[in-house]
């Protein structure tokens, strides 16, 4: 070993020691050795210089150079510097993976005209879709969410959100409370490639049927989904099993769609197949029977435009409840659904129709019976994205439902027919106001009532995002 390396190495450990120094007679010790080895090393080097014969008459300072000290010492040091100052890469940590994020969403309903009250056994204008439309309610939170989503490792993803705007009846003297906290989503997915394009997720999750059952309510246009298509699953979800996958030419088009701003449906899969419980969300299962759902859908780029067409299909049996409880008996629940849209560049237009059999009460065996239903929607909207006040879209949405509402006690049968005019501003990303007006023809969704409410609706809604 060279002697200014071994030098080197010695002042390197001394120069660690200090540290473990407990007295001052130690330190003065250490520095008397460093000073030592410093006056030793510069003879060494001194002697080098001068036994080293000049090549050529040259200026004095041309055989220093020369002769100098190889470099191992200055590489040696290097190297000990780059060890001990070189970054350690360690991979993230679980909660270092995960997000928070959320929406709120402030309404006002407001009847301005028609069948606000009626008399026992009559309609009232009521919807199944927002319990804030009353004759007597004004401020009301519809949704409060909270999701924290993230990877748990390369392969598996979770989800999980809450809603902080439920209500509960039956509390003091029957009066009804708001602001419950209630699971929506809790759900992993285990992707099996690389290319995350096939997984399988476990949990309670949206049950893929219907396009606008699956799009994220703080990413639709229309205040509220439609009776028709929204009747086929409680509360979008259900506790189970699917499977999605999505080929790469549609995710490419999704993923343009999505960098334009355009309001998808969520990842969902261009093809879907599940199993869940089939009675609803949060419902304990009920039968020893599974709901069998199936969806596909694909995009076609047609120029500058994009048109999405799809369908699903379910096949379930369902026990309602009724005014004693649960009911005995399961009812055949099959329905299909189709969409077709056309993405907003700038004009737009979305709709789906569904068919099926479903529970539905009969008010003339005063029972729950197999009955058919059908009923859709179609919207048009135009995409403004600039303008005073920001991005804005109007729209313009007609729906109409004949059939069973099998989320309320003794499914009661709904006949709806409404056109919506409405208009969403976003001043910016965190904030977006909707503005509605609706002439709506409803039945209300209670057996005990009759005949169908008519009346004329305002409705406001602020949502904040973080």
């Amino acid at each position: 070993m060279a002697p200014g390396f071994r030098y080197l190495a010695s002042a390197t450990l001394l120069l660690a020691s200090p540290a473990q120094a407990q007295t001052v007679e130690e330190l003065q010790r250490q520095i008397d050795e460093l000073k030592a080895m410093v006056a030793e090393l510069r003879a060494e080097r001194q002697q080098a210089l001068q036994a080293a014969p000049p090549a050529h008459p040259a200026p004095a300072a041309a055989p220093q150079v020369a002769a100098a000290p190889a470099p191992p010492p200055v590489r040696t040091v290097k190297t000990i510097e780059t060890a001990d100052t070189a970054p350690i890469v360690r991979s993230k940590r679980w909660f270092e993976r995960l997000s928070l994020r959320g929406y709120t969403q402030l309404r006002v309903n407001e009847i301005v005209s028609g069948d606000a009250t009626a008399p026992p056994g009559q309609s009232r204008l009521r919807s199944v879709a927002d319990g804030g439309i009353t004759d007597e309610n004004n401020f009301s939170f519809r949704r409060v969410r909270l999701v924290l989503e993230g990877d748990i490792t390369d392969n598996i993803s979770l989800y999980f959100q809450p809603d902080f705007a439920t209500s509960v009846s039956g509390q003091s003297a029957g009066e009804r409370r708001e602001g419950f906290g209630q699971l929506r989503d809790a759900y992993v997915d285990v992707f099996l490639d690389a290319d995350k394009r096939f997984r399988v997720r476990f949990g309670q999750s949206k049950v893929p049927f219907g396009w606008e059952n699956l799009q994220s309510s703080s990413n639709r246009a229309p205040l509220d989904r439609s009776d028709a298509v929204n009747s086929g699953v409680i509360g979008e979800r259900d506790l189970g099993v699917v499977a999605y996958y999505t080929p790469a030419p549609v995710q490419r088009i999704w993923d343009r769609l999505e960098a334009d701003g355009q309001k998808l449906f969520g990842n969902y899969g261009a093809f879907g197949v599940g199993l869940y419980n089939g009675q609803g969300t949060n419902r304990t299962e009920a039968n020893n029977n599974l709901m069998t759902v199936a969806m596909a859908t694909w995009p076609f780029e047609i120029g500058d435009q994009v048109v999405e067409v799809g369908g699903s299909v379910m096949f379930n049996r369902f026990q309602p409840e009724t005014r004693t409880g649960l009911s005995p008996l399961s009812y055949k629940d099959n329905r299909a659904v189709v969409h077709a849209i056309l993405y907003p560049q700038p004009f737009g237009v979305q709709a789906e129709w569904t068919w099926g059999t479903g529970p539905e009460f009969d008010t003339a065996t005063r029972s729950i019976q197999e009955k058919p239903l059908q009923g859709g929607y179609v919207q048009a909207m135009l995409r403004v994205r600039q303008s005073p006040l920001g991005p804005f879209m109007p729209y313009a949405r007609w729906q109409h439902f004949r059939g069973g509402w099998k989320a309320a006690i003794n499914t009661p049968r709904l006949e709806t027919d409404d056109l919506e005019l409405g208009i969403e501003f976003q001043p910016m990303s965190a904030l977006e106001l909707t503005l509605s007006y609706a002439r709506a023809s409803r039945r209300e969704a209670d057996e005990r009532r009759s005949g169908r409410a008519e009346g004329d609706l305002l409705r406001a809604q602020l949502q904040w995002n973080y």
